[in-house]
């Protein structure tokens, strides 16, 4: 829950464990010495002033006291960065990625992994207990901590002086920075930061590309978006992927064009998925919706397999179905699957990769702001985006089956519609938390809900 801007953190001294930098003369106000009482739910350090006015603190952990510059007043908070830490938490570690005072993305490195996964279970629970819900305590399903992320989007930006920058956006700004490692990448995208950076600055026409991707499952496949088609620079791409052997995707906003260094890339991707004793291959585009952490992914799909697997249900009906993560693995697990997505193309998608696997799935379109009827259904698994499924959740209250799984991204809509489960029947007997994003304050989650 963000409650204000933040601006990106600031390097923070240690006392007893570094030399304490000089603090600037108009850092030295008694106010400015903050013990921190707790995190807020976005991360960051929360304390009050002399006045009790709250405060919250970039790059502060709780129970820490440090010495704090403020960066903004509002009228019922300000915001402020740590300038120096007099008592440093025992969970405050050393991050790996040495951008971590620009980049915006991973906010939580300086806190350890154990103790991040502690906050987001207290995260979960605290939206859940102020919608009423009863719940259990969360278990935690979680993979490595570092090199997880199998797809990025870099931005590229010619500056006025003519020189190429490259990387992800500063921290609430538009300005980037650049790039040279990022260890939460999968590290065949990480070892392709500095040769891609070295490619964008022997372009002939650099200000012509907007972005690009980098996707990894089976293989690398590179997307380049430009501004306008480049026909010398696009044949320098196409060299680059055949010298880094990588699939290469190159689009313009006039027209569009695919290049590939090999055959393959004309065809789907494939991510593997084991299911059981069976190992799937699932297929998408680049452009597609995948989980971003494939091996967080494994262990999702594994843990509903295994809670479905312990009820007596056979028929289940996949909502916000996709390209068939958790469809196809219920299906070669036994289960009659029914899988509803609302985008056309993807109900393809899911349907040729149950055909490719041998599998029999009933799927189609439809508008899931509008309940699906679940007749002669035992079970429901619902994946929706951050908005939550709050449509399908209050006709589930009404007539749903005994089970349903509901795997969510957003604490504040999976607590909303618990509240409405709860009310309609439904009691919350398993929960976990599924760490997908690890040192950001992004949390996601499985509950299992069961009437009685």
């Amino acid at each position: 829950m963000t409650l204000g801007t933040r601006r990106p953190a600031r390097q923070a001294t240690q006392r007893k464990r570094q030399a304490p930098k000089a603090a600037p003369e108009n850092s030295a106000a008694p106010d400015d010495l903050v013990t921190i009482e707790r995190l807020s739910h976005d991360g960051r350090g929360v304390a009050r002033d002399a006045s009790g006015k709250t405060i919250f603190v970039d790059g502060a952990l709780a129970h820490e006291q440090v010495r704090i510059r403020r960066h903004r007043q509002r009228g019922r908070f300000d915001e402020a960065h740590v300038v120096e830490i007099e008592r440093a938490s025992r969970d405050r570690v050393t991050p790996e990625c040495q951008h971590i005072e620009v980049c915006g993305g991973c906010t939580l490195q300086h806190l350890a992994i154990d103790a991040q996964r502690r906050f987001k279970q207290q995260v979960l629970s605290e939206h859940l207990a102020r919608e009423g819900v009863n719940a259990p305590e969360s278990d935690i399903i979680a993979a490595a901590p570092y090199g997880y992320r199998r797809r990025a989007r870099l931005g590229v930006k010619v500056d006025s002086k003519g020189a190429v920058r490259f990387g992800f956006r500063r921290a609430n700004s538009e300005r980037l920075f650049d790039i040279s490692e990022c260890p939460v990448l999968e590290p065949e995208l990480n070892a392709l930061l500095e040769p891609l950076k070295r490619q964008l600055e022997q372009l002939a026409a650099p200000r012509l590309v907007g972005h690009v991707e980098l996707l990894h499952s089976a293989t690398t496949t590179l997307r380049v978006h430009q501004l306008k088609a480049h026909a010398d620079d696009q044949a320098r791409w196409q060299r680059f992927a055949e010298d880094q052997q990588i699939s290469l995707e190159f689009s313009a906003r006039q027209g569009s064009a695919t290049l590939s260094n090999n055959a393959a890339s004309a065809r789907l991707m494939h991510y593997p998925l084991q299911a059981g004793e069976q190992q799937l291959d699932i297929g998408f585009k680049p452009g597609d919706f995948i989980q971003v952490n494939g091996q967080v992914n494994q262990a999702l799909v594994s843990r509903v397999l295994a809670l479905l697997n312990e009820s007596d249900c056979t028929r289940v009906l996949d909502l916000f179905a996709g390209v068939g993560n958790f469809s196809l693995p219920l299906a070669a697990n036994g289960f009659q699957v029914r899988a509803i997505e609302g985008s056309d193309t993807m109900v393809q998608r899911l349907l040729d990769n149950a055909s490719a696997s041998g599998l029999a799935i009933s799927a189609e379109a439809q508008d899931l702001n509008h309940a699906p009827s679940t007749a002669d259904i035992d079970a429901v698994v619902l994946d929706p985006p951050r908005d939550g499924a709050q449509a399908v959740a209050s006709a589930l209250a009404l007539e749903g089956p005994r089970w349903i799984a509901y795997v969510s991204c957003n604490p504040a809509t999976l607590s909303r519609d618990a509240r409405i489960l709860q009310e309609g029947g439904y009691r919350l007997t398993q929960l976990s938390l599924v760490d997908m994003f690890p040192h950001t304050a992004h949390l996601e989650s499985l509950s299992l809900f069961v009437r009685h």
